[in-house]
């Protein structure tokens, strides 16, 4: 068993009296319906994504203190040592949602995320284009949307994997970062996966309000992505690659790229995005 003492459990109780409606002494309007904590799983979207064939299940909530299968976009793997993050995922149904507006829920998490962030954890969260949150450059957090249904009622599984007591040797890449090393003011992750999971049904019940539509979401998007205005180089899927200046985020929350050879702005949908410094 893990006994870290800086690295104390998740306090369930807690959390659900804050988050799960109906919940003894808790908020009766609180947005979700349930929430569970485990202490390890392979990934909490694939379990997620085994129980949406519960038609009755909505607004569910998994965290595990554990991953050692979670899954990053291009099923890239990630694994942080155990209590070091938070690894949660939520199911939500969308009904009258447009199937091909799907795609905005992952961009929407970005904002709930960087706000959290900025509110309780006093960090400069940005976005790079389409959902990795960066502290100082260094990715702290990133997001997996997965489809569980288009028909009758479209469903999503949504992941946020987010590093917050690992050390700099604990990190998976040199480009990431923890929310202990960006000096947080709190590495409490009650305390986080509160504020994240408040500012997710904040910005899901707001679009939700606006009839799905995307115009609102679209603008807050744009107004923390740190991708705009920055050159960058996109990988293209089938490996091709396209140099150039973003020069912002398009209806369908495409990055927009105005290519260094002078060509038309090009709508990117899918790919790697890397900021380069000036002399790249």
């Amino acid at each position: 068993m893990y006994t870290d003492l800086n690295r104390p459990p998740l306090v369930v109780d807690a959390l659900r009296r804050a988050l799960v409606r109906g919940t003894a002494g808790g908020d009766p309007d609180a947005f979700y319906s349930s929430l569970d904590v485990v202490a390890e799983t392979g990934s909490t979207n694939a379990d997620m994504l085994a129980r949406a064939v519960d038609s009755a299940l909505d607004r569910a909530v998994l965290i595990s203190e554990f991953q050692d299968h979670g899954r990053g976009r291009h099923a890239r793997s990630w694994v942080a040592p155990p209590r070091s993050a938070v690894s949660v995922s939520v199911l939500l149904r969308m009904p009258g949602i447009d199937p091909a507006d799907l795609g905005w829920l992952p961009l929407l998490a970005g904002v709930a995320v960087v706000d959290a962030l900025r509110s309780v954890a006093e960090v400069d969260a940005v976005l790079k284009w389409p959902n990795d949150v960066l502290i100082g450059g260094n990715k702290v957090a990133g997001i997996l949307a997965e489809v569980a249904a288009t028909a009758p009622i479209p469903s999503v599984v949504l992941g946020i994997g987010l590093n917050v007591s690992l050390t700099e040797s604990e990190l998976p890449v040199p480009t990431a970062t923890s929310l202990a090393l960006a000096g947080a003011a709190t590495t409490d992750r009650d305390t986080v996966v509160r504020a994240l999971l408040r500012a997710l049904a904040a910005e899901w019940s707001k679009w939700n309000r606006n009839g799905w539509d995307t115009t609102a979401l679209a603008e807050s998007y744009r107004e923390r992505c740190a991708t705009i205005g920055q050159r960058v180089r996109a990988e293209l899927p089938g490996g091709g690659e396209l140099l150039g200046t973003a020069s912002g985020i398009d209806a369908q929350g495409r990055i927009v790229i105005s290519p260094d050879d002078g060509r038309e702005p090009v709508a990117v949908s899918a790919g790697d995005i890397t900021h380069l410094r000036p002399q790249e």
